[in-house]
């Protein structure tokens, strides 16, 4: 565990990360438990050896490091935003946090579910911190240290905590693959060796969502099994094909699908039973309120002991819970689907410009409702001139994205109608939004775009509260255009608005975006432009559309759960 360490101040005492010295040398070393110190950005501060063995990680891959960045995932071993990052929360409003189960990425890359503490600790009265205690997670009936298994029934107590402990995970989350995973975790190890969810799609097909092992005290997702599944038999007496069909819960051995199969689920029931070793499995339906929506099989495999018909009904009143949480996400995933698809629908198909290149890009939250009032827009008018047009309605759901489409629409007819200055038809625009649109406040930028007899293109805009363009150039050099700024719609404000102008050079690029693309939780605004603006820099020389979908990628915040709409065009070569 030995490794060279940064001069911090803190050096490495027999396998172990040493405290700084503002903090006092018992507190960590003399603390059995796994445990750290952070500072109040987060920043791993001090650990003690049995925190580095735990992670397996030497002391110089802690000190000095973001341990949210560095250490927090969710179940499937991804980075956890950290806006959903609970740590995270209890750290910055400075309380007491916890949980159950959190997912921390190891040194040797495996995952390990912990139930970790967090208290406030002050380094001094100017230095807020937190300590934070690791617990492997207790280990159930029935489970020893040394990886013997033997046949300890649950208590009703222990039944009781499952159940409940089911009902608020799978509850709590509205994506169907983080629900499998959590029911996975519940029932695996406490219940088996192996748990796999096949669930029937919505055209009555099969599919082996999820098969997960338990090894060495962590949860191993075995991909390898996992996939289609050939059609569900509909006279089929074999275990897994009547919990499909919504029969009730069987016990089944390897033994069970030895003989001649009816079907290719049998011969997959009897592949499965080959490659994880099982000797024992239940497998029992789950039902969402109208259908039957899979099945869940527990397999034995390492502990000796195999189920038994009393083992059965709890595993229905788990799967009971499931049905219901899954019937929830999908019914959610669905209505989200409509929604973004709504949204998509929304917006419009790029003009043609000659000697313009112009691309677009909508990119749905990744958490809430998939949905929002961020557009953009580009179309010509009735002197020649391109419309360009980019915005954000206040809010995040249905009522937003409507809001939207009316301030879409509003600003076209106005900007077609009146062939104006761009801050006449925004002032006009304001007017309407507060009279007659049901939109409570918005942002927007519109530009007109011109050729001159000279072959450059010349941009005259008009900004009502929102992020700044940017204008990167051939070379790499960028500048936000700042110019015509303006208050936001929908304040009631009858403040004049200006116009700014700028002549485009050749091959340079223009991005319009909205606020998504630069807000992070835990960087400023500043901090999100220059991120963008750096980034557009080295970008500069790509292809139009390359160039696009790797500034969303690189510029796109991590934590950021808010949709992006973005625009972007380039100007042609200098005219010979």
């Amino acid at each position: 565990m030995d490794a060279a360490v940064p001069d911090t101040g803190s050096p490495v005492l027999d396998g172990s990360l040493a405290p700084s010295a503002d903090v006092p040398g018992g507190l960590l070393e003399g603390m059995k438990v796994p445990a750290y110190v952070v500072d109040a950005e987060g920043l791993i501060i001090a650990a003690n050896g049995a925190a580095l063995r735990l992670l397996h990680r030497p002391a110089a891959e802690l000190l000095g490091h973001d341990a949210h960045d560095l250490l927090h995932r969710d179940s499937h071993g991804r980075p956890l935003p950290r806006s959903r990052c609970e740590m995270r929360d209890a750290l910055l409003a400075e309380r007491t946090g916890h949980n159950d189960l959190g997912w921390f990425a190891r040194g040797d890359g495996s995952l390990l579910g912990l139930s970790w503490f967090l208290t406030p600790y002050a380094l001094d009265p100017d230095r807020p911190g937190a300590l934070v205690m690791l617990y492997q997670r207790h280990e159930p009936a029935g489970h020893r240290e040394d990886g013997e298994e033997h046949a300890t029934a649950l208590t009703e107590l222990d039944r009781l905590a499952l159940l409940a402990e089911t009902t608020t995970q799978l509850t709590s989350t509205l994506d169907v693959t983080e629900a499998l995973h959590r029911l996975a975790a519940l029932t695996v190890p406490l219940l088996a060796d192996w748990a796999v969810v096949d669930l029937l799609t919505e055209n009555d097909e099969v599919r082996r969502a999820l098969v997960v092992q338990h090894k060495d005290g962590v949860l191993i997702e075995r991909a390898d099994l996992q996939g289609p599944m050939p059609p569900l038999p509909q006279e089929s007496p074999m275990p897994l094909s009547r919990a499909l069909r919504g029969a009730a819960s069987s016990i089944a051995s390897a033994a069970t699908y030895q003989g001649p199969p009816d079907s290719g689920i049998a011969v997959e029931q009897h592949r499965l039973f080959e490659e994880t070793g099982m000797h024992s499995a239940a497998i029992a339906p789950i039902r969402g309120l109208r259908d039957v929506l899979g099945a869940l099989t527990l397999g034995r495999a390492a502990r000796p002991d195999a189920f038994t018909a009393s083992d059965l009904p709890l595993l229905e009143d788990v799967t009971r819970r499931a049905g219901l949480a899954l019937d929830n996400a999908r019914l959610y995933q669905r209505q989200r689907k409509v929604s973004e698809t709504m949204q998509r629908h929304l917006l419009p198909q790029m003009p043609t410009i000659p000697g313009l290149q112009m691309t677009a890009r909508y990119v749905a939250a990744p958490q809430a409702s998939q949905v929002g009032g961020d557009w953009y827009d580009a179309f010509p008018l009735m002197d020649g001139a391109t419309a360009l047009a980019i915005g954000d309605v206040v809010g995040h759901d249905l009522d937003a994205a409507g809001g939207m489409a009316q301030v879409r629409n509003m600003l076209r007819a106005f900007a077609w109608s009146h062939p104006e200055a761009p801050s006449d038809v925004v002032t006009q625009l304001d007017q309407a939004v507060m009279h007659i649109a049901e939109v409570p406040m918005a942002t927007v930028l519109l530009a007109r775009l011109t050729s001159g007899d000279d072959g450059l293109w010349r941009l005259r805009w008009t900004n009502a509260g929102h992020p700044p363009p940017l204008l990167v150039d051939h070379d790499g050099r960028t500048r936000f255009l700042t110019g015509g700024h303006g208050i936001l719609l929908g304040t009631g404000t009858t403040r004049p608005r200006e116009d700014a102008v700028v002549t485009l050079p050749p091959r340079s690029t223009l991005v319009l975006y909205t606020d998504g693309l630069v807000e992070s939780t835990r960087h400023s605004i500043d901090d999100g432009l220059d991120r963008l603006r750096k980034h557009a820099a080295s970008l500069a020389r790509r292809p139009l559309d390359p160039f696009s979908d790797a500034l969303l990628d690189r510029a796109r915040p991590t934590d950021n759960d808010d949709d992006v709409a973005f625009l972007a065009l380039r100007t042609p070569d200098p005219a010979p």
